[in-house]
């Protein structure tokens, strides 16, 4: 077996410059970082906003999933027919809104819908109406379509919304909550298949 060696460029470093190089590097910029940690709080500042701003994302996320639990409530009470097919799907928004530390009173009981949830209207309007041009009548009061098949997507347009704000929260999040967060925005990715699906 033949030994080759290779030979340096007269301006090409040497391994061990390199090698010194980075070891020094290392040694200033983990120096830097203890002195600035010891000599300012900033370090424990950032440490608590990052902390409050996850709180602020935690509080956010479950304030979500108590809205999608809701317009599940509201799309089971209007449309009992559906309530074996979404009963499993209500069930785990509610298992994630306990995982984001937000939990409910009566397991029930809907909270009332978000002002976006709820349309301009005063009140429910009567099954079956229609307006004067022959259109369908608009969405309840509580926000749920007369048509079964409408609800459907319109529940699994809020299932994609609510799993979009949290992929979009996942930059900002610790790595914690960014695992949280993508794990329910997958499942909430899932519901909105399943429930665009016709079975």
């Amino acid at each position: 077996m033949a030994f080759t060696t290779t030979t340096r460029g007269p301006a090409g470093p040497h391994r061990r410059r390199v090698l010194a190089g980075g070891a020094a590097a290392l040694l200033s910029a983990a120096g830097g970082g203890l002195l600035t940690g010891c000599s300012s709080g900033a370090g424990a500042s950032s440490d608590a906003s990052g902390r409050s701003g996850d709180e602020r994302l935690r509080a956010a996320a479950g304030r979500a999933s108590l809205e999608l639990l809701a317009r599940y409530d509201a799309t089971i009470a209007v449309h009992g027919g559906l309530a074996e097919r979404l009963r499993p799907l209500r069930d785990e928004v509610t298992r994630h809104a306990e995982a984001f530390g937000t939990g409910r009173g009566a397991p029930d009981s809907p909270s009332p819908p978000s002002p976006s949830l709820s349309p301009s209207s005063s009140g429910p309007s009567p099954a079956g109406s229609s307006s004067p041009s022959g259109s369908p009548s608009p969405p309840r009061a509580d926000g749920v379509p007369d048509d079964e098949k409408t609800a459907l997507a319109a529940l699994a347009d809020a299932e994609r919304r609510t799993a979009d704000g949290r992929t979009r929260a996942l930059g900002s999040a610790s790595p914690e909550l960014a695992r949280l967060l993508a794990s329910v925005a997958a499942a909430g990715a899932a519901h909105a298949y399943l429930l665009g699906s016709d079975s």
